[in-house]
């Protein structure tokens, strides 16, 4: 409004004086008096338009400086509550994962020695993509992350071995799987391997059972961090009640088949930052002696870049990956996981990565070998006769596997053998003993035994029994000794009294107590104390549910 003002009042000073510019004009020569006058007038009139506009501006840049400071003070003080909201917020957040973590640690009630895995739960950058070919995980974040573990959580090893297993209605091959997995590996071996044993069920009762088993049977393997148990939430897998058939296959074949490639997918996830490779395996194979070092040979002799080398010909057994691979190839699986059998998805990726379709096949498949590089003779056998899928037969067999050494060959002292076990067809006790063969029994009972009596007093440096073979190797001996009698008479009526002078248990017919048989191995050295022995006895302490195989036995005589 002061601006208006000002404008109004020189538009007046100047129309006033532009009639007497005119006027000076015409009466220029009536004499400077009045000339003088006019100069007067102009310059009041000028001066005070120049003051008015001078104020007029000046006033209005206070008004605007005001306002700019009001308005700075303004912006930092939101700018202050801004930052006061997120301490705050940031606060309430850190509480609430604290108390979702005391929550879940609070309500972990599976058995001893199993632990939930509650660190970060956040899913890596990488694998954010899952959410768009497994939706229902944007409800269930926790869902990609397993349920129990059991085990060390070992890392930084060089060979993850993963083994899903399912609940099967006619018979488990789960335990001698691991048997054969675990037979023959050295200490070094041991120390840079970890076997993930996935139970692919939700289950709970299932799940601790299947557990403790294992816990029973390989104690010191969970304890040292060898063996590893998870299991899934039942929120990860999607609903499969009504799958889209395809290939011909019935609708329990398809829903069989998707559910198996969501469990390959969620054990390479959990193994992939374990180690630097990863073996994928199955829970009813055998195993060949020495297999690692034979992957790691084979791994080590390959000049060119490889995707999956193959160490059996058949399905998904036996396929090593790189595991930096693995975040690809899950990724792959789960975009048609509901299309097509995992070997098939792994071949079609393969195809994907290499072949062209300009090309004829002939051309793709030679390009394709160059990835997928296949070992032989193979390291794995498929044992198994009844599928994981209900009422399926599946007697499937590597013919690049090769015959099975089914027993191992001493030189062992003379000796009168005999058993109270009832003996298959022609494998006698006599074969394991003297290398032609093994011996084979139907299931021990409480009471039974095999004995080697010498023809003369013996002193003995060690002994070496296994039981089972790679063809049955769930066919060992369980809850037996490794007994001997002492050949001296005065010692006998000793230890039959029960005051074993000995660091080994005397039984009430004379005999010591010096070893027993463990994941069917019997193995170890007899004190030189024992002095000479007449013989040597395996006694079974309670009924076996299966058969028993005795495929290698070794009595070392001393050389003292």
């Amino acid at each position: 409004m002061r601006l208006r003002s000002g404008r109004l009042l020189a538009a007046l000073c100047l129309g006033a004086a532009f009639p007497l510019l005119w006027y000076a004009a015409l009466q220029g020569s009536r004499g400077t008096s009045r000339g003088f006058g006019f100069s007067r007038l102009t310059a009041s009139c000028g001066r005070k338009t120049i003051e008015v506009i001078t104020k007029t501006i000046g006033n209005d840049l206070d008004m605007y400086q005001h306002q700019f400071l009001e308005l700075r003070q303004r912006l930092l003080y939101a700018e202050k509550e801004n930052k006061k909201r997120s301490r705050e917020l940031s606060s309430a957040l850190n509480e609430i994962k604290h108390i979702v973590a005391k929550r879940i640690n609070s309500t972990t009630n599976h058995t001893d020695g199993m632990k939930v895995l509650n660190d970060t739960r956040k899913l890596p950058v990488h694998l954010t993509n899952l959410y768009y070919y497994l939706p229902h995980l944007q409800e269930h974040e926790d869902a990609i992350f397993p349920n129990v573990v059991i085990g060390q959580q070992r890392t930084g090893v060089s060979l993850v071995m993963g083994v899903p297993t399912v609940k099967r209605e006619k018979q488990s091959y789960l335990m001698s799987t691991l048997r054969s997995l675990l037979h023959g590996l050295s200490e070094k071996q041991k120390n840079d391997c970890v076997i993930i044993i996935f139970v692919a069920e939700v289950n709970a009762e299932y799940v601790n059972g299947v557990a403790e088993s294992i816990k029973t049977s390989f104690p010191r393997e969970v304890q040292s961090g060898v063996l590893e148990i998870i299991s899934p939430p039942a929120s990860y897998y999607p609903d499969l009640s009504n799958v889209k058939k395809t290939f011909g296959d019935s609708e329990d074949r398809v829903r069989w088949r998707t559910k198996q490639n969501l469990d390959y997918s969620f054990l390479m996830l959990y193994a992939q930052p374990k180690g630097t490779f990863y073996l994928q395996l199955e829970d009813d194979i055998v195993a060949k002696p020495d297999y690692i070092r034979s992957i790691e040979n084979f791994a080590a002799e390959q000049s060119q870049e490889w995707m999956v080398l193959e160490f059996s010909q058949l399905g998904f057994i036996g396929k090593l990956f790189k595991s930096e691979d693995l975040p690809l190839i899950v990724e792959f699986f789960l975009m048609f996981y509901k299309d097509k059998p995992i070997d098939w998805l792994l071949d079609h990726l393969l195809w994907v990565k290499v072949c062209n379709p300009e090309k004829d096949a002939a051309h793709c498949e030679k390009e394709k070998a160059k990835l997928r590089i296949r070992a032989k003779p193979s390291l794995f056998q498929h044992m198994g006769f009844h599928s994981s899928l209900s009422g399926k037969i599946q007697n499937l067999k590597d013919k690049d596997f090769g015959k099975s050494v089914l027993h191992k060959a001493h030189n062992n002292p003379p000796a009168k053998l005999a058993t109270s076990l009832r003996i298959y067809q022609q494998y006698t006790l006599e074969n394991v003993y003297e290398g032609k063969g093994y011996f084979w029994a139907s299931s021990p009972m409480a009471g039974d035994y095999i004995s080697f009596t010498f023809l003369k007093p013996l002193k003995v440096e060690k002994y070496f029994f296994r039981s089972g073979n790679m063809d049955y190797p769930g066919d060992i001996l369980y809850d037996t000794t490794v007994e001997v009698l002492p050949a001296d008479e005065a010692v006998r009526k000793v230890l039959v009294g029960n005051r074993s002078k000995f660091n080994y248990t005397a039984t009430k017919d004379g005999y010591l107590k010096i070893g027993a048989f463990e994941n069917g191995i019997a193995a170890g050295n007899i004190d030189p104390s024992v002095g000479e022995i007449l013989a040597i006895r395996l006694l079974v302490h309670s009924d076996s549910p299966v058969w028993a195989i005795l495929s290698e036995v070794l009595i070392k005589m001393s050389e003292n």
